[in-house]
This record gives C-alpha cells, structure tokens and sequence, in this order.
C-alpha cells in the first residue's frame, strides 16, 4: 500500500506540529529552551489564534447566565453629563454622588475613574487665577474647602476604593507605587510569573489615603479582545491587586489578600472564605454573560444624584462608579463578539466570583493534550498503512467515505471538547487536536488516493482492452 510511503513524513509532521503547538503555549513550571523560543519567534501566534477563536466560539454557544447580582454599576451616562454638567466633574460634585450612594449602604463602591492631577476648579486654584484687584475675594476663596479635600471626605467616609491604570512607561502623571492592602503570600513568591508593570496611573495621595483601598483596572487584550483577567499583578517589586479583588476584601473586612503560589506560578487567590483558582500568571478566563443580561445592573448617576433611585438598587451591593456617556469611556470586546463598557468587565468578574462559575486552562491540561496527540498520532502512523488492515480494506471499498469519517471524528472531537467546557469549565484545544491529527492523516492518505485512482485506471483500461479484443475477436472471419 503506498500509504506506508508516508510514514517518515507522517512522524516529521506529528512531531514538528506538536513542538510548535507546545511552544506557542510552553507551561511556565518548564525552562523554555533556546529552540523552542526561537521556534516561536519564527512563528508568532502558530497556535495561539485558533486556539483563542475556539474558545469565543465556545462561549458564543453557551454564555454564561448570570445567577445572582451582587454588582449595581452606578454610570455616568449622557443623560447624566447633559443634566449635571459634561466631564470631568469638580470633585465636590463628584462627592455628593459618593454621599448619595452611601446613603443606601453598599458594601463597596469601586470607582473606575482616575484623579492624579488636582482639581482646577478648587476654590483655591481660582483664587490663583484672579487678578491683584480682586485680593479679598482670592482671600475668601482661599478659606473654603478645596474640592479634593471634599472629596477626601466622602472617599473616607464610605467603603471606597479608588481604580488605577498600570503603564509600562512613564508620563507627567505616573508614579511608581500604589498604596495597596497587605499580600499575604503562601508558598513560593509569584513576582516573576505574574504580569509586571513598571509604573501607574493612580490618584493623587490625598485621595489614595483617605480610600479604604487601591486597585488596578488594567485587562489583558489578545487581538482586541479581552479573554482572561488579571487578579493580581506586579507593580515593580510588590504585588498589587485587581479592583474585583479588592472590593471583596473592603466588603468582608479583610485585612490582606491571600495567594497562594508554587513554583509554577500563581495557583490560587483567596479573600476571606473565598478561594478563587487562577492561572499561573494570576489571571482567570472569564466566561463571559451577554450583556444583554446584564443590563438590569446599570443605574444612572442622575437618578441618584436627584434621589428617585429604588434604595435596594444599592443596599447591600458590591457598586462600580464609572463613566458610559458617548466619547468618554473605555469600550471593550468581549469573545461574545460584544462592545461593552470597561467597567462591565469588572463587575463581571465580581460575578463570576460570587457564582463560582471558573473557566481553566490548568498547565496539566496542556500535557494531557500532548500525550492525547501522540498517541492518537502515532497509532495512525503504525494502523493506517498496513496493507490488510480494516482501514485499508475500508480505502480500497469506499475511497470517498474517507472524507466522511475524518469529518465524522473531528465532529467527535469538537463536541467532546464542548461538552467538558459546558460540564467542567476546562478548556481544551480541539484546534489543535484538529490540525496536527489532520495533517497527520493527510501524510497518508493523500499518497494512498492517487495511487487508487491510478490502479482504478489501469484497472479500467486493461478492462477496457479486454473487452475490445473481444469484440475485435468476434468479428474476425470464420468465427
């Protein structure tokens, strides 16, 4: 059977394809070596990119479905900016809408809004700004109460927690370190597994210590599209956490963030009774809800501001203040293929971890692969080309059900990996269980194809001849 023709190649392919998959997603608990890292600065994303659209497409046919609400988003909207005033508000503004929602006593209000500059309008920075002529009224100015120093006031008084942005390079505006709650840590220390930044966008120290906590609003984007959410990070030599994170730990009373961690990496993180397992960068993989069940949780800052709010909107809730009016927030995609607001994402996360609902992609996983890979892969390469096998009896009867039987498997293959998503939460490459096994099969079949057709030709002209020296004898004289 020509197919054994193929068996070099076959094991050329099995191997090369495995090694590039692997290195497009090489377990941090392994040294990556020289090879394997030019490997995959020869071929950037192999992998990776199918591998991603697999895992939207998962979520696409089973979003998550949101159980509970334990988040109220408190949102800055157009109505809002047209009935108060468009943005940046004065922070005494921005004050009494943080009075209006502690009023309904929330267990946390995180705010998704970045102040590193003093405000402008304060009565002070005014009364710098008038003329010499108007001394007594620069003077009286001067005796109020600067906006930040109100602002202070309310982040104090009520369960707050101020939102900031890592940067990997400096401005006029960042600094290098975060007034952050204490990181307890249990095992080996995750600094260099996590994702590390070297500065922050935050807010000014006045209101960095008058909030009860600081957290980072930062999420990773892939191509555009926000996958998985960091939950703790690296700001320089110190962990800091994600805002999620730290609105839990301001809602129990806690006074650290637990991690725990081996050598591998970040393996969990924990507030309270609460344990979440992450990957080894300490990220998760969220699994998305549509937001389109999500939109009960949006409350306008005007209704607050002018009190028609219903008081159970924001009692007893985890709440986000940011910003949603046209041309001033931060939209994100999500895998559904949806434009959200930043700030969604975040109450998203506080969502899933109320639900215990965790996608994961554990190191182990990615070897259970491998080995699933070879094996089948290797099984082909010694069954497929031997001559009296059923396969090859199968090739010789029905050449084009071939095709129906590789579809037929991959089928198999995908659906099984859809299931132990929607029962497990695991994510499984099928991608790449596709793409490395069909290429392996093609090593094979292709050779063994042609030379079919070939034999099917022969057969039919040596058929074909017969048949005319039939005819051809038939019709000589005598017969």
């Amino acid at each position: 059977m020509k197919a054994a023709q193929g068996r070099p190649v076959a094991l050329v392919v099995l191997f090369g394809l495995s090694l590039l998959n692997l290195s497009s997603e090489w377990p941090s608990n392994l040294a990556r070596p020289a090879f394997v890292r030019a490997l995959d600065d020869a071929l950037p994303d192999s992998f990776k990119t199918a591998r991603q659209l697999l895992f939207d497409q998962f979520q696409r046919h089973y979003p998550r479905t949101p159980t509970a609400q334990p988040v109220t988003i408190v949102e800055i909207d157009e109505e809002t900016l047209a009935s108060v005033g468009q943005w940046p508000w004065p922070r005494n503004r921005l004050a009494v809408l943080i009075d209006a929602i502690a009023a309904h006593k929330p267990l946390a209000i995180g705010l998704d809004i970045y102040m590193p500059e003093p405000d402008q309008t304060s009565p002070d920075k005014v009364a710098d700004n008038l003329p010499k002529t108007a001394a007594a009224l620069a003077a009286a100015l001067r005796a109020l109460p600067g906006h930040d120093a109100i602002l202070a006031g309310s982040l104090h008084a009520a369960p707050t927690i101020l939102g900031a942005a890592a940067l990997d390079h400096a401005t006029l505006t960042t600094s290098t370190d975060l007034r952050s709650a204490p990181i307890l840590l249990h095992g080996a220390d995750p600094l260099p597994r996590v994702q590390r930044y070297d500065f922050v966008l935050a807010s000014l120290p006045q209101l960095q210590a008058a909030a009860h906590g600081q957290a980072m609003l930062s999420v990773a984007l892939e191509q555009g599209v926000v996958r998985h959410i960091p939950l703790i990070m690296g700001l320089g030599e110190k962990l800091v956490p994600s805002l999620p994170l730290e609105m839990l730990r301001v809602a129990t009373d806690s006074s650290a963030i637990e991690v725990f961690a081996d050598t591998s990496g970040v393996q969990a993180v924990g507030v309270a009774d609460v344990q979440v397992p992450t990957q080894p960068r300490g990220d998760i993989w969220l699994h998305f809800a549509s937001i389109r069940s999500t939109l009960s949780r949006y409350v306008s800052a005007r209704d607050i501001l002018q009190g028609t709010v219903e008081p159970e909107r924001l009692r007893d809730k985890l709440v986000l203040v940011g910003l949603t009016g046209a041309g001033v927030t931060d939209m994100r995609t999500t895998p559904l293929g949806e434009l959200v607001p930043g700030i969604e994402i975040q109450a998203q996360v506080i969502e899933t971890i109320f639900e215990g609902r965790f996608l994961l992609r554990p190191t182990w996983l990615k070897w259970a692969e491998s080995a699933f890979i070879m094996g089948f892969g290797l099984l082909i390469i010694w069954y497929v080309p031997r001559k009296q096998s059923r396969f090859a009896v199968f090739i010789r009867a029905f050449p084009k059900g071939v095709t129906a039987l590789g579809l037929f498997l991959h089928l198999l293959n995908l659906l099984c990996c859809f299931y132990i998503f929607i029962r497990f939460g695991l994510l499984v490459d099928a991608a790449a269980i596709f793409i490395i096994l069909s290429a392996v099969m093609g090593c094979f079949l292709s050779p063994a194809l042609l030379h079919l057709q070939e034999q099917t030709r022969t057969d039919t002209a040596a058929a074909q001849a017969q048949e005319s020296a039939r005819d051809a004898a038939g019709k000589a004289p005598g017969a």
